[in-house]
């Protein structure tokens, strides 16, 4: 039996998040780790996120989930992050007049702000962007295994890791502009989108999370 710890540093209901891997992979044990101590053992790191990235580095930095998370990395351990839990994984981000992240990725956090088209109704395209949209698999991974591409997915953000330029883009999504729906590297894979959320292609990938190796 594996064990999967879900990095809690006090940001967002975790327990959907724990629930679907429950259903998805009865027989591995999932740990709810407020503490590093409570993840060690664990052979998959899970970093979820909901909330404003300053609060969210802050709440991760201080739990001393930082140096878990990189040795984790390090160490070739599976590791998914979702939603503000990929943002956190990035350089910097330009939400709460800017906010230096852990840059395990070396691309920004940017706002939707201006950069969204004008409608036809008038005003732009809404922001946050919020409910199901379609994610077009950039290249293959073990994640998207049993995963139709151009499935929907649930989303719900108002800032973005551009597409452009991201030679670690694994999914892209189209919401007025090209955005990462998916990087991945190596042992980390994380989403822009919430799996949990995602009925059934959701439950798919974190079942894939659970059975991966960290090979790509």
């Amino acid at each position: 039996m594996g064990k999967v710890a879900i990095l809690d540093y006090g940001m967002g209901n975790l327990h959907s998040v724990a629930s679907a891997l429950n259903k998805v992979a009865p027989d591995t044990e999932v740990v709810l780790a407020t503490t590093p101590e409570q993840a060690r053992g664990a052979g998959h790191l899970l970093v979820p996120g909901v909330g404003a990235i300053r609060d969210c580095m802050a709440g991760f930095e201080e739990a001393g989930f930082a140096p878990l998370l990189k040795d984790a990395i390090c160490a070739g351990k599976p590791v998914l992050g979702i939603c503000v839990g990929m943002q956190i994984m990035m350089r910097h981000s330009e939400e709460n007049s800017g906010v230096d992240c852990l840059d395990i990725f070396s691309q920004p956090v940017r706002f939707f702000g201006s950069d969204l088209p004008e409608i036809p109704e008038g005003g732009h395209v809404k922001i946050p962007h919020m409910g199901w949209n379609r994610v077009q698999q950039i290249r293959k991974h073990p994640l998207w295994e049993g995963i139709v591409d151009c499935s929907r997915f649930y989303f719900v953000h108002s800032y973005y890791v551009p597409a452009v330029d991201n030679s670690d883009i694994a999914g892209q999504t189209e919401y007025g502009i090209s955005l990462a729906a998916a990087v991945a590297r190596g042992n980390i894979f994380a989403t822009q989108f919430h799996p949990e959320k995602s009925a059934d292609d959701g439950l798919q990938l974190l079942k894939n999370f659970v059975n991966w190796d960290g090979r790509a």
